[in-house]
């Protein structure tokens, strides 16, 4: 009679364990068919993977404009930044997930200039044409 008991069981056990694991493979199999044409679509490269976070709604957040070929007004990014960060602290009567917000809109922002001028710099070099600095001790 036990191993009847046992044997049920495991056969139970196996066919929970069997349709969850089918479940995970769907989901994820679907997760990435999705991801893979949101990169070809080109949308991918417009987000922030670690808050998903778009450029437009970072601009929009701190009301400013989108920087246009990697320059941005980072003086008035940092000054409405610094007005709505302070505005919105919770010690104030402030949101803090507003205040998170706000310093993630910042974040994103920066990161697509520091971008830009990274990618700026790196085609001048390119151009330039490659030339190490070497030191020579006198």
């Amino acid at each position: 009679m036990a191993h009847r008991l046992i044997t049920q069981a495991v056969v139970v056990g196996a066919r929970v364990f069997g349709r969850a694991f089918n479940e995970a493979y769907k989901q994820a199999q679907a997760s990435s068919k999705y991801a893979k044409s949101s990169s070809e679509s080109g949308s991918a490269a417009n987000t922030f993977s670690s808050s998903g976070l778009t450029l437009d709604e970072a601009c929009k957040i701190l009301n400013v404009r989108p920087p246009q070929a990697g320059k941005a007004n980072l003086e008035e990014t940092m000054e409405r930044f610094k007005r709505l960060f302070d505005a919105n602290d919770p010690t104030k009567g402030g949101s803090f997930y507003l205040q998170s917000k706000i310093l993630r809109a910042r974040e994103r922002i920066e990161m697509e200039v520091r971008e830009a001028t990274e990618a700026a710099e790196m085609e001048a070099e390119i151009k330039a044409g490659w030339r190490p600095k070497v030191w020579k001790d006198k």
